[in-house]
């Protein structure tokens, strides 16, 4: 078999292949080429979920007859001056999107600037010739029949709706990296997307992200070195059941970087379970010549020639922020809570009105039988009065009505044997005293390993581990490092560690061979070891749940409160070690509207 030339037409439907595999990355490639030409107003418009046809406008500065035919081409762009691989300003360079995108589908371009206008006709590769037209600004590009050329690549297309939800995503991430221009979407002649230009970058997530992100969110601003990182982090108790919802961003540009998203799980890893993830939107701004972004065709992975620097930046500007907002239980929690309280409108028995015994409903003095919204104060007691007056209050519940000015208030009642009602300000709060007090014990556990350090324990055979040769010398680097966390290596001939002692906490607990292997995979992925240290919180947390207070065991009010005044001032209070909130919130507001008050 002889080596030959590929035809040019072939050329372009393989590299199609590596840019272009979907819907959504023709979307991207096309609104990334908008933004970096200058566009304050960009509108995508697609029909059968981009696979029938993307349209998409700006008013960008737009390109002239001899620069429309040129980016046709291969490798044509305007957007490497000087050929500097290590210095690149913008989303696209590699001159491949619109001719890949050509050679797969019908596309027509239209672009003004200096007021002439003209557009171009491409049809699987073949190009027409460029004539006038009339557009007043801007670039608008039309693609149609998305991989008709190609009907292998499209019959794995996914559904009209996933292909759509695809867009919608990317379009969102570009929209969260650049508030300043607007953005909309529409699907099918419906308008899915719609964002004015010159938002806030608040503003930005909070329209896309929710108005639940936008109030349980943490504000992330760290630099060191050069590197800046910004964004927001949702706290502990905001967290979803996969990491789709985690948006990172490397100079303006989205990215699913594995280190960065191992940056964000080692953040969170001892407030989070490992099955939950939380939600973020961090964006990082470093050098050009600090990151390769030419590592992948679709420019979705990064190399920083600092990755100790990023991954120090981000765990500790995440860490920091989330010991500070840490003790705070995101507001889905109270409201989930709301939610079971209120009764199904429309019920038998009416908005939620108790029955009396015997299926009757309650005397009329007592419940109004209109809606919640038609409640009002009745003037007399109805035949109850006061039963103490405040001057017949003991000393000891006196003294337990100022605790209310504390940010948990004072206990009032525990129910079930497990649950504490305090009374604040403002509201009530119920907490979970077995949740709550595994924390606090977790936290002090913590602390005393870090004050005391972590004690070995020497084996009285060390344990040989073999490994490539490789892995073996990358433990032996770290062989300081691994010291401080109570694992002592040393060399053992080629390809081999002898290990001398370990944590005293992992003693008989621990697969050492296994251990040190997953050591030397971590050290190998990430340059970083978490393992070791996770492992030793884990049986922390595991200590910690044996030693808390139980559920199921009654406290007194002296015991209720010094537990409510420790959460008050221990770090991550607000979520046990599994993740979970340790306390809810309710405000007086809303206890008042489910009694038709307000």
């Amino acid at each position: 078999m002889r080596i030959r030339y590929l035809p040019e037409d072939l050329i372009n439907r393989i590299a199609a292949g590596e840019v272009v595999e979907r819907p959504a990355a023709a979307v991207k490639e096309l609104v990334e080429n908008s933004i970096d030409a200058g566009a304050t107003r960009i509108d995508i418009f697609i029909k059968g979920g981009g696979k029938s046809a993307i349209v998409i406008s700006d008013n960008g500065g737009g390109m002239d007859r001899v620069e429309l035919s040129a980016a046709l081409d291969r490798h044509a762009t305007s957007k490497l001056p000087g050929d500097d691989l290590l210095n690149i300003l913008h989303l696209g360079f590699r001159g491949e999107a619109l001719a890949s995108i050509a050679s797969v589908a019908h596309v027509t371009i239209q672009s003004a600037r200096d007021g002439e206008s003209w557009q171009i006709v491409c049809d699987s590769g073949r190009k027409g010739e460029v004539e006038p037209c009339a557009l007043a600004a801007g670039t608008r590009i039309e693609v149609r029949d998305l991989f008709y050329s190609t009907p292998a690549r499209l019959k794995f297309q996914k559904s009209e709706r996933a292909e759509f939800m695809a867009i919608k995503d990317t379009v969102n991430r570009l929209a969260m990296a650049y508030p300043s221009i607007g953005f909309s979407l529409t699907h099918d002649e419906v308008c899915a997307l719609k964002l004015p230009a010159g938002q806030s970058l608040p503003e930005r997530l909070g329209a896309i992200l929710g108005r639940d992100f936008e109030d349980n969110a943490m504000r992330i601003e760290a630099e060191r070195e050069g590197v800046l990182l910004s964004g927001q982090a949702g706290l502990p108790t905001y967290h979803r059941g996969t990491a789709q919802h985690q948006y990172l961003f490397v100079n303006g540009r989205s990215v699913r970087d594995r280190m960065l998203g191992a940056c964000v799980r080692a953040a969170y890893a001892d407030v989070l379970h490992r099955e939950r993830h939380p939600v973020v939107a961090l964006f990082l701004s470093c050098p050009p010549e600090e990151v390769d972004v030419n590592v992948h065709p679709a420019k979705a992975e990064v190399r920083f020639r600092d990755a100790g620097l990023v991954r120090g930046l981000m765990i500790g500007a995440m860490k920091q922020a989330i010991h500070a907002g840490g003790f705070a239980a995101s507001s889905t929690v109270a409201q989930g809570a709301l939610s079971s309280f209120r009764a199904p409108i429309g019920a038998a028995n009416g908005p939620g009105l108790p029955l009396s015994r015997g299926g009757q409903r309650p005397a009329p003095g007592l419940f109004s039988a209109r809606g919640y919204g038609n409640l009002a104060e009745r003037a007399e007691t109805d035949g109850f009065e006061t039963l103490l007056e405040p001057s017949a209050r003991s000393e000891a519940e006196q003294d337990v009505m100022t605790d209310t000015v504390h940010t948990l208030g004072a206990a009032r009642a525990q129910i079930h044997e497990n649950y504490i009602i305090a009374q604040t300000a403002d509201g009530l709060v119920i907490v979970d005293q077995h949740a709550a007090h595994e924390r606090l014990v977790y936290e002090r556990f913590k602390a005393q390993m870090q004050a005391e350090g972590i004690a070995r324990q020497g084996l009285l055979t060390p344990e040989i581990v073999e490994l490539p040769a490789e892995e073996a010398d990358l433990l032996l680097e770290h062989q300081a490092a691994l010291a401080q966390l109570g694992l002592e290596v040393e060399p053992f001939g080629a390809g081999a560690v002898a290990v001398q002692a370990i944590p005293a906490l992992l003693a008989g607990r621990a697969d050492i061979m296994r251990l040190v292997r997953d050591i030397a995979d971590e050290l190998a992925e990430q340059g970083v070891t978490r393992t070791l240290e996770e492992q030793l919180n884990h049986i922390l947390s595991t200590m910690a749940c044996h030693g808390s207070v139980r559920s199921g065991r009654r406290m007194n009010a002296d015991e209720m409160n010094a537990l409510l005044r420790q959460m008050e001032q221990t770090p991550l209070s607000g979520q046990c070690n599994h993740g979970r909130p340790t306390f809810i919130a309710l405000s007086l507001k809303d206890i008042e509207k489910l009694f038709g008050r307000s």
